[in-house]
């Protein structure tokens, strides 16, 4: 059986020389069956080992005693223990949570805690193949896409590693009896109260005695497969993600050309920017993809709201997501812009520098579009800094009649959400600069201009996504 292990850990890459590793020890046969095959493989893996164990607090003295278990194994091998409480039942009713939940949020905290407390790269944890079958068999009634079918994986996030996944219950229970391990039994992994339990205590022995007793190597070779399959399917997924979607200052721009690729890859490309802008997809469901899906074939502006605070619009066929943002200004504020001076505008987060400069051939114009050159002498009255109002008119660089500035968003493509928080740098009543797109032609540089207004805006938070 140690073959078999060594073997999974070579396949996976599971351990760098010279890792330290967590071993996250319940003191079941599981755990310990993980605990005295790392311990007695740790010189020819080149690795060292902790051990963490969380009391949860659940079964009183029988809680008590897990613990003993471990930390009287760990005082015979010497090998350095760290132990945490923590009342789960508690835990759960606090968060509103399942208590399943909220003793694997504590247990995952308490390990991350003892790895960064022993600078250790790795966090060993005792899933088998009888958890691996199982956890299949309850995404199938739950319902799930192949991600789900692939099973406990390995190796996560290049932290989380499970040698022993390949390990039959029946394995493991035979390796700590051949080796005299002691180990502890939690009684409430024998009573049909959770479902997983009862997929195991029921379901599996019923499929074993009636249709197939090998159904644990069975399924399991289903699911890598299928993972094989759901891992070719990812990575076209994130080679098209990388070509049409932009991830910028929190929001996800899909290009409308996606919307031809295949639905297996585009539904996958969906998920992909919904993890990147939310980063998890907890309480994200299949529908709400399709969700995405549908909006992006109604016409421009159509928006739908998904659970996390996200936002999804449709911008002229491109789709935009990401949160809801508080708007940390005053739309109906303006403020007086200083001349020769670089002026900080604190609820905005920018600086607008003002010079001004004597017209001639020295001048270097610089290619910027947060940096416009005005002629000063056709300024009349204070050059302001407000947003948008009703009934806002702009005459564009090149045209000799104003429009209204609603249109000419309309014509720029500006997605609705933008509009109010674009800066429009006025001169008295008049829209001198639509700040990243336009200037007007009532206040463009000619051959007579003596004197230059130069304007910089810097960049910083808090204005539309195209000026950050």
């Amino acid at each position: 059986m140690l073959d078999k292990v060594l073997e999974t850990i070579k396949v996976n890459n599971m351990f760098a020389k010279g890792d330290k590793v967590i071993v996250a020890v319940s003191g079941g046969p599981d755990s310990m069956c993980l605990l005295h095959m790392l311990y007695n493989i740790k010189n020819q893996l080149d690795i060292s080992i902790v051990v963490a164990h969380l009391n949860h607090c659940l079964r009183g003295k029988d809680a008590d005693e897990d613990e003993k278990c471990v930390e009287k194994f760990c005082e015979k091998v010497g090998v350095k223990f760290f132990s945490k409480r923590v009342d789960v039942n508690k835990l759960a009713n606090d968060k509103n949570i399942s208590c399943e939940l909220a003793g694997r949020e504590a247990r995952y905290q308490f390990f991350h805690e003892v790895k960064d407390k022993t600078k250790a790269q790795k966090i060993a944890v005792a899933h088998n193949a009888n958890d691996k079958a199982e956890t299949v068999i309850m995404r199938i009634i739950r319902g799930t896409g192949l991600d789900g079918l692939s099973g406990i994986k390995p190796i996560r996030d290049n932290v989380i590693v499970r040698p022993i996944i390949n390990l039959t219950r029946q394995e493991i229970e035979e390796y700590c009896k051949q080796n005299n391990i002691d180990t502890r039994i939690d009684k409430t992994n024998l009573e049909n109260i959770y479902s997983r339990n009862k997929i195991r205590l029921e379901l599996i022995p019923y499929i074993e005695k009636n249709f197939n007793k090998d159904i644990i190597n069975t399924i399991n070779r289903f699911s890598e497969i299928v993972s094989k399959d759901n891992e070719y399917l990812e990575k076209l997924a994130n080679d098209k993600y990388e070509m049409y979607c932009n991830f910028k200052n929190g929001k996800i721009i899909i290009n409308k050309q996606i919307f031809y690729e295949d639905e297996a890859i585009l539904t996958r490309v969906v998920r992909i920017c919904l993890l990147k802008i939310k980063g998890n997809l907890y309480n994200l469901e299949k529908k709400h993809i399709y969700d995405i899906l549908k909006i992006q074939k109604h016409s421009t502006g159509k928006k739908i709201n998904l659970p996390g605070n996200l936002i999804v619009t449709n911008n002229y066929g491109d789709i935009y997501i990401y949160n809801k943002q508080d708007m940390n200004f005053d739309s109906n504020e303006q403020v007086r812009i200083n001349l020769n001076s670089k002026q900080y505008i604190n609820n905005l987060s920018i600086n607008i520098n003002t010079c001004i400069e004597e017209n001639n051939i020295n001048i270097k114009y610089e290619s910027n579009e947060y940096i416009k050159y005005f002629d000063f002498e056709k300024i009349q009255g204070d050059i302001l800094l407000r947003f948008r109002r009703k009934g806002d008119r702009f005459t564009p660089l090149g045209m000799k009649g104003s429009k209204k500035l609603k249109d000419l968003f309309m014509d720029l493509k500006i997605p609705k959400d933008e509009r109010d928080r674009i800066p429009l740098i006025c001169f008295g009543n008049n829209i001198g600069w639509v700040v990243g797109y336009r200037i007007s032609e009532k206040y463009k540089i000619d051959r007579n201009t003596r004197k230059i207004l130069k304007i910089h805006i810097e960049k910083g938070e808090n204005i539309n996504a195209k000026y950050q």
